[in-house]
Formats: structure tokens, sequence, C-alpha cells
């Protein structure tokens, strides 16, 4: 396991373009290998978690190759998806998880286990496996709620199905299997989500309705993306950067290409709403350009600034959910108490990041007090600094990193290496704009 010292910086300059956006990636190539052509995907995301997509849908019968800077996937079609000879190894990729079972749950007759790594163990599937028994798969998770999981294929009905928590992961785990279910199935959603599996469908000619916070998807007889799918930088990665632009005095970092998908920018609106300077067009987070665009993106400059504290409630939780630990990290610097609540969705990610957010952020020298929903931070004029475990989350490893550039003494960072699975070159583009 790496350790990484990331000492105090002066001002950060420089354009940077972060790794192609993971979300988009993976659906990318898991709906490709469920498409019935073949689709050449530019700008895919070449990481651990990603690369683990790739060899699922491998491992289900679909051709895989590269072609120059494009990864381009031969498909099986909708129903085509072969039985493997063993696990499909999921590794460390929390969306393949629970996004894959939705597509092998209307495989008729086929068993499919789904393992990985110790943390996705840890992580609950039961939130996916409720829905889809509902539709008429059998779905077994170990000790009904964990990984290993294993899908047995069936018909499956449409159902209306009321999400108890947003989550894009169960939504579009739903939706996948409402491709191969008869009639037409409903989601209802307590907030809106990430909506790039719904685009991506449009884009392949799927209706997809949506009525407020109803989504109605029916089934289909083949999946046909288009020839070429364009991955945009991932927002999620930028964040890391507009975070350090913020907090180290000076910066004045431009993210190029960044997606600006209205379900994915909560952190930039808290960010702004904080006192921080991020500037660039960003899509309406109210109307929105319609879906059938696919995924819009935009040059995002940020500039140092002072922050004052803010409180994140829960409706706005889901367009924010991977970054809040960054808030985090930014009300040990804004004046006042940050506060964000409704984010119980944290507790289940690659790690507890509400408990080790406030772990990493007290080892460094704030006061941060975790709650059953979230975590309050009371700002304390910056950090001194220390050393902290990512505990094998990335997120986690690029905060501490973040951190040392604005701390006073500097952050070791144990388990660095964790950071591979989102953003590979993150200390290369780090050492750069220094």
């Amino acid at each position: 396991m790496s350790a990484v010292r990331v000492d105090p910086a002066g001002p950060l300059r420089g354009e940077v373009i972060p790794p192609a956006d993971k979300s988009v990636s993976h659906r990318a190539a898991l709906l490709a290998g469920m498409s019935s052509g073949t689709v050449r995907i530019g700008n895919f995301l070449d990481a651990a978690d990603t690369n683990s997509t790739l060899a699922a849908v491998k491992a289900l019968g679909a051709q895989v190759s590269r072609d120059g800077d494009r990864i381009v996937v031969h498909g099986v079609g909708l129903r085509g998806a072969a039985q493997p000879s063993g696990v499909i190894d999921v590794g460390n990729a929390g969306t393949l998880m629970r996004l894959l079972p939705g597509w092998l749950a209307g495989q008729k007759e086929r068993v499919f286990v789904l393992d990985g790594d110790a943390s996705i163990r840890r992580r609950p599937v039961d939130r996916i496996a409720v829905p889809l028994a509902q539709m008429g798969a059998r779905i077994e998770p170990t000790g009904e709620r964990f990984p290993p999981l294993t899908v047995t294929g069936g018909p499956l009905r449409a159902i209306t199905y009321e999400l108890p928590v947003a989550s894009a992961q169960v939504k579009s785990c739903v939706l996948l299997a409402a491709l191969l279910a008869a009639g037409e199935t409903t989601i209802v959603e307590p907030e809106p989500s990430r909506d790039h599996t719904e685009r991506m469908l449009t884009l392949a000619g799927v209706p997809v309705r949506r009525d407020g916070s109803r989504i109605t998807v029916g089934g289909i007889d083949e999946l046909q993306l288009p020839d070429e799918l364009i991955v945009p930088a991932d927002p999620s990665s930028a964040a890391f950067w507009q975070a350090a632009a913020t907090l180290v005095p000076g910066s004045d970092i431009t993210v190029l290409g960044c997606g600006v998908n209205r379900t994915r920018t909560g952190f930039i609106e808290i960010l702004r709403r904080m006192g921080g300077i991020v500037e660039g067009a960003l899509e309406d987070p109210v109307a929105g350009a319609e879906i059938e665009r696919g995924e819009p993106t935009s040059d995002l400059a940020t500039r140092a600034a002072a922050l004052r504290a803010t409180t994140v409630d829960a409706h706005e939780v889901p367009a924010a959910i991977d970054e809040l630990p960054l808030v985090g990290l930014l009300g040990c610097f804004a004046e006042g108490e940050t506060i964000v609540r409704g984010a119980e969705e944290l507790r289940v990610k690659e790690s507890d990041r509400v408990t080790a957010v406030v772990e990493a952020l007290n080892a460094l020298g704030g006061d941060a007090v975790a709650t059953p929903d979230g975590f309050v931070v009371r700002g304390s004029g910056g950090l001194r600094g220390g050393r902290i475990d990512s505990g094998g989350d990335h997120r986690m490893a690029m905060l501490g990193a973040i951190a040392g550039l604005a701390s006073r003494e500097g952050v070791e960072i144990v388990g660095m290496d964790a950071a591979a699975v989102s953003y590979p070159g993150f200390l290369q583009d780090l050492a750069r704009l220094r």
C-alpha cells in the first residue's frame, strides 16, 4: 500500500483535462454490450472500475477491442448474454455491481454470480434485489444483503417502483430490466438523480417518458446505440481541482471539456453559494437541455476565494453525492458551520464516507462531527495537516491530497494508489499545476 506526502503549495495555475466521466463510461460499455451492433466509444475512462465493466461484458460474450483512442464493442444483443463459466468479477466497481443485474435478470434460464473485492463485499445490494424480485427475477445476495450476488434470469414483468431514496444506480438497474420486461415499467424518484442512463437510452431510440418524478420505459426487442459515443470529462474528478483552486491562495485552474449535466453540477452550485468563483456555462438545473442531446460539456475556470459556511439539504444531495466529502473539506476553511444532511447514501459508498470524512478532517486538525445522515463541520481557519488512510477509497485518497495542498504542514496519505480507481493520472496532474 503506497503512502504519498503532499506538502502545502503556492498558487496552482494552468489547464487540466480530468479523466473521462466514470458514470458515463460504465454505461457506455454496458449498453454497448447489450446492443445488437458495433459501438465505438471515444474518451473511455481507462481505470480499474471501468475496465471491470469491459471485462464483464466480454465475459458475457461481447467482443471488446481497442482502435487507437477508441474502445470498440460488438454487443451480444439485449437477450444474448452468455452464461460465463465462472464468477463475474466487478472488482471495486459498485456501479457495475448494481447496474449489471438489471440486464442479467432478463436472461432466461441462465445463472450469473457477481463478486468483487473486499470493499464490494461490504456494499449492500438489497436495494436492487427488491425491485428485480418484484419483476420476477431470482436474486440471491449473500446474507440477504451483500455480494457475492447470484442472479437467475427469467421472464420479467413490468412494475411501478417507488425508490426509497434517490439513487441513480438503483434507478438504472430497474431501467435496464424494464427493457426486457413485458409492459411498461414506471420508476418514481423522491428527488432527481443522475440521468445518464435515460440520456443514453434515448440516444438508442428507446422511448423514455418523464412526468415529474415518474420515469416510464417499456420493453423492447433490441437495443441499438449510435455507432459512436463520446464520453465527457468527469465532473466528480474536476471537483477536486475546483476545491484546490478555491482553497490555495492565488490559484486559477481551468478544467477543459467538463460534463455539466444538470444532475451532476450540485457541487459547483454549493461552491458558488459558499463564495467560490467558478466561471463557465452550466446546464439549466431546472429545465436543462432535452436528454435527446446527450451529455453537455463546458470549460470551467475556478479562482481562489474566501468561503462562508452553508447547509446542504436532502434535495441537493443526489446532484452532489460524490463531491460531498469535498464540501466537508471546504467547510474547514469557511466562516461558520457547514452542515450536510439527508446524505445517508454516503454510508454505503466505497467506504462509510460519513465516518471516513469526519475522521480524516479531525485527524488533520479540523472540527467535524458525524450525524446519522451527514456531518457538521465548524470552520477552524483551515487545517494543520497530518496523516490519513484512504481505506481503499479513491475519493478519500484524492481529498487527502487536496487537503495537503491547502494545509499548513502537509498531509501524508496512506493508500494513495486507490486514486487509480477513477483518476490514474491524478498525481501527475497535481504536479503540473504546482
